[in-house]
């Protein structure tokens, strides 16, 4: 893309739309088309201008936003980010809507959402300039787009210190990292509804808010042979059961004698993020080295990058999934970039080079 990245932004709230057009008309790459109170306006002003990307909330006169975005998808498929309400019954609302494919998720709070939105200012352009790039059924990636230089983010160096490399005494067990962003729901699920019950124990990261990881979670563990639960400081990383990061807080790999726990931490954003895939990564490569294998996949930015080549460093099998089967594939181009990738798999082998991965 590149021109500006333009967004319809559809809330019957006139203040978030007029919070959410503020926002994102301050970045120079992205232009605000215009603002509908429900999906029926909406609709007439996609008729008129088809935007790059559409930000849309759940609860609406007229018709709720998910029947819209599955209309949505099925006429004319544009990259949608879901704006709803954080509530534990709105996550599985928004489970829904990503089932029906929407991009991603930016969550408000009942009061006080104006400042809220505010002072998620960056995020929030994260996550449209992340679904602008995405890529749907139908429709190809979009290229870069010009843009200010992001802000200084922080590694992983605020959470624990870098590894040494050091060779590491082989287990009996083998532990499996991987994180995902932007498209990761769904590739997610793909690649958990292939294990078999026995599978190795898997921690992961998927960028996403507090609370929604939860629902998450459960909606995998109704899904999958292996047992699924959101993280909690001090699980034991075991066979058959996958750890998923709770959203907000850092999860790290730790090493107990033998085996595997993990600790979830508060602390500072991570590469922009909170849980920060590098942050994980950087733990399996200090904790596990050669017992880990680290698997990085759909995502927008570079966050796992680096934590991904210091887990090959550290004797780790290591692997990025392919351009082609990416939402958007920026997480494991920039792996890649680094050499941090031993293979590039496509998403639909990603289960089977997982279990090759850690046969002794």
């Amino acid at each position: 893309m590149t021109g500006k990245i333009r967004v319809l932004i559809v809330d019957d709230s006139a203040s978030v739309r007029q919070t959410m057009a503020s926002i994102l008309s301050e970045d120079p790459a992205i232009e605000v088309i215009g603002t509908a109170a429900d999906p029926f306006s909406a609709a007439r002003r996609i008729q008129e201008q088809v935007p790059d990307v559409i930000t849309l909330d759940v609860e609406m006169p007229r018709m709720d936003g998910i029947t819209f975005l599955r209309k949505l998808m099925a006429q004319c498929p544009v990259p949608v980010v879901m704006c709803s309400s954080l509530t534990e019954n709105g996550s599985d609302t928004l489970l829904q809507a990503m089932e029906a494919g929407a991009v991603d998720v930016i969550l408000k709070p009942r009061f006080g959402v104006a400042d809220h939105l505010a002072e998620h200012h960056l995020q929030i352009r994260d996550v449209v300039k992340a679904a602008a790039r995405a890529r749907l059924r139908g429709r190809p990636a979009a290229r870069s787009f010009h843009s200010e230089p992001p802000p200084k983010k922080l590694t992983a160096d605020v959470m624990l210190p870098p590894p040494d490399n050091k060779p590491m005494s082989r287990t009996t067990e083998m532990v499996v990292c991987l994180g995902a962003s932007t498209g990761g729901t769904e590739a997610l699920r793909e690649v958990l509804e292939a294990l078999p019950a026995n599978s190795p124990g898997i921690v992961i990261v998927q960028h996403m808010p507090e609370h929604f990881t939860r629902a998450f979670a459960q909606r995998l563990d109704g899904l999958c042979q292996v047992d699924v639960r959101e993280a909690v400081d001090g699980d034991a990383v075991l066979r058959g059961q996958v750890l998923i990061a709770p959203g907000g807080k850092h999860t790290m790999l730790e090493r107990q004698g033998a085996r595997y726990q993990v600790s979830v931490r508060d602390g500072p954003l991570v590469s922009r993020h909170r849980p920060s895939v590098d942050v994980l990564f950087r733990s399996a490569a200090r904790a596990a080295g050669s017992n880990a294998v680290g698997i990085l996949m759909t995502g927008m930015g570079d966050d796992g990058a680096r934590g991904l080549l210091e887990m090959r460093q550290a004797g780790a099998r290591t692997f990025a999934q392919d351009e082609a089967t990416s939402v958007v594939f920026g997480m494991p181009k920039e792996a890649i970039a680094r050499g941090a990738a031993e293979r590039v798999i496509p998403l639909g082998n990603i289960a089977s080079e997982l279990l090759a991965a850690t046969v002794r």
